[in-house]
């Protein structure tokens, strides 16, 4: 049995690690500073170390130093995991032989990739595409669940909730679970009830204070058929999820002001801490174009000004919460929003407008992303398209860029992003 030494200050991040690895046969040992971790790595002696940058009481690079000057645990391989780390820094650790540098919010299949590799071990992991981003607003916990439901980002999921309640200081939130181009095999349904139970069990026990927002009319019947889950609401409407969610009356005053505020706005956490898990897969990583910035602070009266203007947009996506969604960032701006459940329904009703720009999924029924894509091509059609897709593989984003496409969003969307991208794009055009 391979031995394992995580040297870690967060008692979360050391308790999950020591859970999933244990899983996997490993006899995993805690550090709980850099003074305990010298100890237990000269004691235990073990067959590979995972620490922290930043560790208190003996300093990880101290600690480092001590172990190339001891001959028993000099060869050791180390992975150093860190929220923040400069080249030099870098370079110093390597003449330490550190195997490996993990940035945090760290990606937990590229730690086990690693491990693998290191220790010649295979692990045997859930491989369902998955994306899960989670954020608080106030009391307020927002989980946005899109492509499909993995088993190991679930069990993730579960010290995620533990970290936010943390960072937030929040006893007991509100949850609205947000499921947007997922889809539900009928062996995955008890995937479905084990999402439920992390959720229950460690952000919210009362069912009336969870509300989920889907257009997948699968799990609305599979949560409704469970006795333990059933008084947990499904909604295809964000406006009746938040509003339910809100304890809101549309007649309330201000009332759209007030849901767009909930939404679209994350909560800066209490705690001065760095969050540690990654729910991404390496794969499912925003690209160049979706993490680009606006760096010119000077446009901000452009932007303001993009936003006013009258201009007509397509949303064309079959999924009901992605429609509800950009609906609802954009309800501020001038805009005439026009929504379009597959590709053939807009190509259709194109001509009867004149749109300013369009978001295009690439996943419908009937006429696909890349089929609208074609035919716009193949019109000479120079029409601005932002296109938003639970597909984030390389080739795939490559593809849709060959055909001149001025963005690519990967699901779950962010709402900043959605805002910076249309503003770009339409600053450009008008």
């Amino acid at each position: 049995m391979k031995k394992i030494l995580v040297i870690d200050e967060s008692p979360l991040f050391r308790n999950y690690l020591v859970k999933k690895l244990s899983s996997f046969e490993f006899d995993v040992k805690q550090g709980t500073n850099g003074l305990d971790g010298w100890v237990k790595m000269r004691n235990e002696m073990p067959d590979l170390i995972i620490m922290d940058y930043y560790l208190s009481r003996k300093s990880s690079g101290e600690l480092l130093e001590d172990k190339s000057k001891n001959r028993n645990v000099e060869p050791i391989p180390v992975i150093m995991i860190a929220s923040q780390i400069d080249r030099r820094k870098v370079v110093e650790l390597a003449n330490f032989k550190v195997s490996k540098i993990l940035s945090k919010p760290l990606k937990m299949e590229q730690l086990f990739s690693t491990i693998s590799s290191l220790l010649g071990v295979e692990f045997k992991t859930d491989d369902t595409p998955c994306v899960i981003e989670a954020h608080f607003n106030e009391n307020i916990l927002f989980i946005e669940i899109s492509q499909g439901l993995n088993t190991e980002k679930i069990e993730q999921l579960q010290y995620k909730i533990d970290e936010l309640l943390e960072l937030y200081q929040v006893r007991s939130p509100k949850v609205l679970i947000m499921m947007s181009s997922l889809e539900l095999p009928g062996d995955h349904t008890g995937k479905l009830i084990s999402l439920l139970e992390v959720i229950k069990k460690y952000a919210q026990p009362n069912s009336s204070r969870i509300k989920i927002l889907t257009g997948n009319k699968d799990i609305k019947r599979v949560i409704e058929a469970d006795e333990d889950y059933k008084s947990i609401l499904v909604y295809d409407s964000l406006n009746k999820a938040m509003d339910s969610l809100l304890g809101l009356r549309t007649d309330t005053i201000a009332h759209d002001e007030v849901v767009r505020e909930k939404l679209l706005k994350s909560t800066a956490p209490k705690k001065e801490q760095s969050e540690s898990i990654q729910l991404r897969f390496d794969s499912q990583q925003a690209g160049p174009q979706e993490t680009a910035s606006l760096q010119d602070q000077s446009r901000e009266g452009q932007l303001t000004a993009v936003f006013g203007s009258e201009a007509e947009v397509a949303i064309v996506d079959d999924d009901i919460v992605i429609q509800e969604l950009v609906k609802t960032v954009f309800s501020e701006t001038n805009w005439k929003l026009k929504t379009y459940e597959n590709g053939k329904k807009f190509i259709e009703d194109k001509g009867n407008h004149d749109f300013s720009l369009a978001f295009l999924d690439l996943m419908m029924p009937e006429m696909n992303g890349f089929q609208v894509l074609e035919y716009l091509k193949r019109e000479k059609d120079t029409m601005p398209v932002i296109v938003f897709s639970a597909l984030s593989k390389q080739e795939t984003v490559i593809k849709a860029v060959s055909y001149g496409i001025k963005s690519y969003l990967t699901k779950p969307l962010k709402p900043e992003q959605l805002l910076r991208k249309a503003a770009e794009v339409l600053s450009l055009s008008f």
